[in-house]
């Protein structure tokens, strides 16, 4: 009997992120990816989850999903059957982070919302697959997708995020904590920081990867969550 599987997109991401995943694991798992890029706070993306969420579910948070797996299980730990975190981290935005981000609302606000530029995707995939459509073409496309609006509002949620840190140690569900070892965005040090304060986690880094790694190494990350969603 498939179980459901609630998957979290992050920033300018939808269904497309998980196409491979939702293919793989069909024999396993049933599931549901929230459009999170509708609203403006974590909480939000939290309550929206859990209305569309059957009353127990595994969950799987990639980068800004991440953030709101944590908030999920802030207000309904009882729900969550097992927990994966992929490319994401538990520390709250830096000034730096926050004040960059800010900068990209301006812009989009002014007009300027490209999507995801040619300039940024070194920061997110790693420098091996910037030349393979097969990865780029779905990134530039979610973000066609989800919109200037859409991109703003993620800003904002990620922005006013709490520190999650303190939130680690009470978490009992078997935990999946996923990496790109050339991941820029959250690196390996903050997966490898969760893993070691999440009770009974297990931490898989995946090689020639940077951060979009259901997309950079898709076989990879389905073996990984077959992994968790069967021990």
């Amino acid at each position: 009997m498939p179980q459901p599987l609630v998957l979290l997109p992050g920033l300018l991401n939808t269904r497309r992120l998980y196409e491979r995943q939702i293919a793989d694991l069909a024999d396993l798992a049933e599931p549901i990816v929230p459009e999170l890029w509708h609203h403006d706070s974590i909480g939000a993306m939290a309550e929206a989850t859990l209305k569309a969420a059957p009353e127990r579910f595994a969950l799987a948070g990639f980068s800004m999903g991440g953030y709101v797996s944590f908030e999920i299980l802030r207000r309904a730990p009882e729900r969550v059957t097992r927990l994966a975190l992929m490319d994401t981290q538990a520390t709250p935005d830096t000034p730096e982070a926050t004040a960059r981000r800010k900068g990209f609302i301006e812009q989009t606000r002014l007009g300027r919302f490209h999507g995801v530029q040619p300039s940024l995707l070194p920061q997110i995939v790693h420098r091996e697959h910037l030349d393979d459509q097969s990865i780029i073409q779905p990134i530039v496309e979610m973000a066609a997708e989800v919109g200037a609006d859409g991109f703003c509002r993620s800003q904002a949620a990620m922005i006013a995020r709490v520190d999650s840190r303190p939130l680690l140690v009470e978490i009992k569900q078997p935990t999946l904590v996923l990496v790109g070892r050339q991941d820029i965005a959250t690196p390996l040090a903050r997966a490898q920081e969760m893993a070691a304060d999440i009770g009974h986690s297990q931490l898989v880094v995946i090689d020639k990867c940077g951060h979009m790694a259901p997309l950079e190494k898709p076989a990879e990350v389905s073996a990984a969550l077959r992994r968790w969603l069967t021990q």
